[in-house]
């Protein structure tokens, strides 16, 4: 018997031995990078563990919670939201959070994510009550920053900071949509027309100035064109003035005599009279000329015999 009780008390102690070690076991926690124990003694708090091993007394110490540090997303569902023109929409938000102090997280609130998604809702309500339908739509940032700020200070308390707030979707009534389609298209035809307007305008006025410009140049070309020509004939009356005053000089120069002078005459004379003018002035000097010139003719026209038939002319001596 002595043996059996010595064997059977080994055997306990082995087991009791087996037990502790693995009581020892699953009380040495290993805390991960980015979380935190909240760990309880006795029932009350006792602290907060974070990254690495540590020993928790049996039957005395327990985790009360295992909180993650990393920033969480919550995809709240859509809420009804009634703006200040009384049109009801639905909006659903997106909220980037994170948690900042593992005691307050566990201590603060029950349950804190639906205590998150019901301030969130209300506080929309909240700020789109004074909002009519057109700035709710055009005011997301200013939406987002004043739920922000609004969450974020509600949720200091319990150890979680909000670090961005984002409208998803806003979905006004189907009516509204369409009344707002339709708003849409008529804006659209109208900068449509507007456009087209203002292009028919530009190109009427490209159009004119072209024209304006092309008048300008034909006009200014014959300017110049009767410019050139007034030119060229001042130059040609200057070069015939100066030929025919390098004539005279030349011939003041050779020192004429009076027959001379009345040939030159004779022949100014020839030159007018080849004109277009009716009338014609004939000097005196020129008329005695053209009779002296005359009188030769006849008289080398004349027959030789009737020369000779004529009597002698008397001389000036028989006269008296």
């Amino acid at each position: 018997m002595s043996i059996l009780q010595s064997v059977g008390a080994y055997f306990i102690w082995i087991v009791l031995a087996l037990i502790v070690l693995i009581i020892l076991a699953k009380n040495i926690i290993i805390v991960q990078q980015s979380k935190a124990y909240v760990i309880e003694r006795l029932g009350a708090f006792h602290s907060v563990w974070g990254v690495g091993i540590h020993f928790k007394i049996p039957f005395i110490e327990r985790v009360l919670k295992v909180v993650s540090l990393k920033e969480q997303v919550a995809d709240f569902p859509p809420q009804p939201v009634i703006t200040k023109d009384n049109v009801t929409m639905q909006i659903d938000t997106v909220l980037y959070f994170q948690i900042t102090d593992p005691k307050l997280y566990a201590y603060g609130v029950e349950h804190p994510m639906s205590a998150i998604e019901n301030l969130s809702a209300t506080t929309l309500r909240n700020i789109i009550g004074d909002l009519e339908l057109d700035q709710s739509l055009t005011s997301r940032d200013i939406i987002n920053t004043k739920m922000r700020i609004i969450l974020d200070e509600a949720t200091d308390p319990w150890g979680i900071k909000v670090n961005r707030v984002e409208l998803k979707n806003i979905l006004p009534p189907r009516e509204i949509q369409n009344a707002m389609e339709k708003q849409m298209k008529a804006e659209r035809e109208r900068r449509e027309s507007i456009l087209r307007a203002e292009g028919e305008k530009a190109s009427q006025i490209l159009v004119a100035e072209g024209e304006r410009q092309s008048v300008i140049l034909r006009a200014d070309a014959a300017k110049q064109a009767k410019i050139m020509e007034a030119e060229g004939q001042a130059e040609a009356i200057l070069k015939v003035q100066q030929a025919l005053a390098e004539s005279l000089k030349l011939l003041n120069n050779a020192n004429p005599n009076e027959q001379v002078i009345k040939i030159k005459a004779l022949e100014a004379f020839q030159a007018a009279a080849n004109g277009k003018s009716t009338k014609i002035i004939i000097p005196s000097e020129i008329q005695g000329l053209a009779g002296l010139c005359a009188s030769a003719k006849a008289f080398f026209d004349e027959d030789p015999e009737q020369k000779s038939k004529k009597p002698a002319a008397p001389a000036e001596g028989n006269k008296g």
